[in-house]
């Protein structure tokens, strides 16, 4: 991922999806939100709080929200990123005009997200419940499980979706096994 100083140097930088993120960006900044650099993409905050970010794929330019399960969607637009997505919806677009046709849409969701922010709202977490073999390793090694409880939601979450995303036990507690050392060193799934 390359470090860009400004979402100037992002966009000149962009190739394949650059008017439809300035369109974007335009629309965006129109809200009232500020922008920045964050994950190497272009951000953009209300008060410090992240409302929405410009992502690029090869297929297609999308507008992510962070908060896009609380966004009322009356324009059916919005979509999960994937199946283990809770709260961050996106709007897909692959041309600009997409983007200018849109362009009231995108500025009732931001309105929407920004309401979301000051009212304080946040997606419920459910709670995790963990694969056995993990379960299992955590109830025989205070350590781990001390170190494993010590680790944000997220992390914790990453964890538990890897091990049980494997079909047999047996892979399943060699992954745990695989990760204790990380776990213990405070770690997530794709930290280094």
């Amino acid at each position: 991922m390359k470090d860009y100083a400004s979402v100037d140097d992002y966009l000149a930088d962009l190739e394949d999806w650059r008017p439809q993120a300035e369109e974007l960006r335009g629309i965006l900044l129109g809200c009232g939100l500020d922008e920045a650099i964050k994950w190497g993409k272009p951000c953009y905050v209300f008060e410090g709080s992240n409302i929405a970010i410009i992502q690029p794929f090869k297929d297609f330019l999308a507008l992510m929200f962070f908060k896009g399960a609380l966004i009322e969607d009356h324009h059916g637009l919005l979509e999960e990123q994937g199946e283990n997505t809770r709260s961050a919806l996106r709007v897909r677009f692959t041309d600009a005009e997409q983007v200018v046709e849109r362009e009231a849409i995108l500025k009732e969701y931001v309105e929407n997200a920004i309401e979301v922010e000051k009212a304080g709202l946040s997606v419920p977490k459910p709670d995790l419940v963990l694969v056995e073999e993990l379960r299992n390793r955590l109830d025989e090694d205070p350590e781990l499980k001390a170190a494993f409880e010590a680790l944000t939601p997220g992390r914790q979450r990453g964890y538990n979706l890897y091990f049980s995303d494997a079909k047999q036990a047996k892979t399943r507690a060699a992954r745990v096994a695989r990760c204790v050392p990380k776990i213990l060193a405070g770690k997530g799934l794709q930290d280094r």
